[in-house]
């Protein structure tokens, strides 16, 4: 064995013994462990040498005991004893034979559920099995517990079918035969099929008026003695490399009854469902918010590297930006950035929306989201000491640009930020410009108080969001974040080289540090919104953990305990299928 699990061969059937004797101790380990399970330990196959136990399964008035009459050879006092009480057996009942026990088990099928218990009983106790029909044929519900004793619970290679009651009249032997072997389906030629007549056995050897050529056409004619044959056959192996084959076969029974154990109903059920309901809830809500901020972050990442584009197309031999470009450059990050935040917001709305509706008003709301990232440290990295006058002035030259480039924006959001209400003022004109918008709108006419729905301002409205907006723009320092760095970087580069001959790989270049500034942005906004989201997150599941506790609790418990348990059936049913003989 290695690391607990079978050996991938067996050579012999003392290490199938060995291999079994650990994994029963393992799973009375495992079952031992929690109450639920507790109560199977009794179950479990312990070590065993005592005889052979062939167990009789079939129907009511099958002729089971009858069969074991004619086994044994009762005589005919025994035989009436035996056969006479209906229904015959309640319990499985002993019967010592040829050195093996014979069971003779309570009939199937007879409407009487103890009987059936205790017949399913009897077979998760045997070491080989005689299934036994009749001449009549099984029926479905007989058919398909004929093919779970030899499929699922493992005797297709350790039984043998008896159709019984075959000399009766209108009886076709070859049509039953072929019938029954249709109904065995892929066990027919694995399973051998034994036509009997069991009270014409007993007859011939009890009836004294019969002679002795009568006696030898009914013993033939019966085929108890080919019967006979077939369970000596079955058992020549005998208990040391049957019955280990038996109980690693019963060891899989009792796991399949120990996770039956952990299938939950009543308050249990409900609290695991509730349990569960509010983690689906929780997760939905989540990857939610992170499509939503995976998605707009992209947006403003399109935005810097569009920026980028267009800096590098206005860049001329003298290395200078116009200041449209600028100041347009700040207007399509400010608004990119107001954008991102309305629909980041707007979906943390809509995620505690959901959430209260399916968990209740105990959901905390989030708090408002604030970007809160530092504008980095903007330099130009510069040697000067090895620079020529000419490189040097090309130097000085690209940080005044870009310092004035960075200056343009900065006046232009205090321009708005310092701006009233008044038509005409900054803020009202960028307040008109960006409500046509549907993010505008949700921006700055929450309340429904702002527009009249159709783009246009109603009165006083044009006021309200100018005055809103230069309360933002007082507040966007984000911008910088974005453009201040970011425009004294591409000016970096484009000074690099002051040759007319290299502008397009200096644009080139521009473009290329405009994507990477493009993905640190986004990267950065990306990260800021997960952990707005984790910090919300996390105060939901302490909200919520009262309604959920239970429920976690359980399947907690329960996923472990499974957990184990299907390890365990794992490693018996790939023993039983390297078993030898198997």
């Amino acid at each position: 064995m290695t690391d607990g699990n079978p050996a991938e061969s067996l050579e012999s059937d003392e290490s199938l013994s060995a291999l079994l004797a650990v994994l029963i101790a393992r799973a009375e380990s495992v079952l031992n462990a929690h109450p639920r399970t507790r109560g199977l330990i009794a179950s479990l196959p312990h070590a065993d040498t005592s005889p052979l136990r062939i167990a009789l399964l079939g129907p009511y008035s099958a002729g089971k005991s009858m069969l074991i009459a004619a086994l044994l050879g009762l005589p005919p006092a025994a035989v009436d004893e035996l056969v006479d009480a209906a229904p015959k057996t309640h319990e499985p009942t002993p019967y010592p034979w040829n050195g093996v026990t014979l069971v003779d088990l309570p009939g199937t099928l007879s409407g009487n559920d103890e009987h059936s218990g205790a017949a399913r009983r009897g077979v998760r106790g045997a070491d080989a099995l005689m299934i036994v029909t009749t001449s009549e044929l099984p029926g479905e519900a007989e058919t398909t517990a004929i093919l779970q004793a030899l499929d699922t619970d493992g005797f297709a290679d350790r039984s043998v079918v008896v159709v019984n009651k075959m000399n009766a009249e209108n009886s076709d032997r070859d049509v039953i035969l072929d019938e029954i072997r249709k109904r065995l389906g892929p066990f027919a030629d694995r399973v051998p099929i034994v036509p009997t007549d069991a009270r014409d056995y007993v007859e011939a050897v009890n009836n004294p008026d019969l002679t002795v050529a009568q006696c030898e056409l009914l013993v033939a004619e019966s085929g108890v003695d080919v019967l006979t044959a077939e369970l000596q056959r079955i058992i020549a192996p005998g208990v040391s490399a049957i019955r280990p084959k038996a109980q690693a076969f019963e060891l899989l029974r009792v796991l399949a009854d120990a996770e039956q154990k952990w299938v939950l109903d009543g308050a249990e059920l409900r609290a695991a469902e509730t349990a569960k309901k509010v983690e689906e809830s929780i997760s939905q809500a989540k990857e939610s918010v992170l499509s939503t901020l995976e998605r707009e972050s992209g947006v403003v990442a399109s935005v810097i590297g569009a920026a980028g584009r267009k800096i590098a197309d206005s860049v001329s031999e003298k290395d200078d930006v116009p200041a449209d470009v600028a100041r347009d450059l700040g207007s399509e990050l400010a608004f990119a950035i107001t954008e991102f935040e309305a629909k980041f917001s707007e979906s943390m709305r809509t995620a505690f929306d959901a959430l209260v509706a399916e968990c209740g008003t105990g959901v905390p709301e989030p708090e408002a989201w604030v970007n809160d990232l530092d504008a980095p440290e903007t330099t130009i990295d510069a040697s000067p000491d090895s620079e020529s006058r000419f490189e040097r002035a090309v130097r000085e030259g690209a940080e005044k640009a870009a310092k004035a480039g960075g200056r343009r924006i900065r006046e232009w959001i205090e321009e708005v930020a310092a701006s009233d209400s008044e038509q005409g003022s900054m803020a009202s004109n960028v307040a008109t410009r960006i409500i046509k918008s549907r993010v505008g709108q949700k921006l700055l006419d929450a309340g429904g108080t702002v527009t009249n729905g159709a783009d246009k301002f109603r009165p006083w409205g044009r006021g309200k969001a100018a005055a809103k907006l230069a309360n933002a723009a007082g507040k966007a320092q984000w911008v910088l974040t974005v453009i201040g760095p970011s425009l004294i970087d591409w000016k970096s580069v484009a000074q690099d080289q002051a040759e007319r001959m290299k502008l397009d790989k200096r644009r080139k270049m521009i473009r290329r540090r405009s994507d990477e500034e493009a993905l640190r942005q986004q990267t950065s906004l990306a990260d800021a919104g997960e952990r707005h989201l984790s910090k919300w997150i996390a105060e939901v599941e302490q909200s919520l953990s009262g309604l959920t506790k239970q429920g976690v609790e359980i399947i907690a418990e329960r996923e472990r305990a499974s957990g184990a348990i299907k390890g365990l059936r794992d490693e018996a049913e790939k023993l039983v299928r390297i078993a030898p003989g198997s």
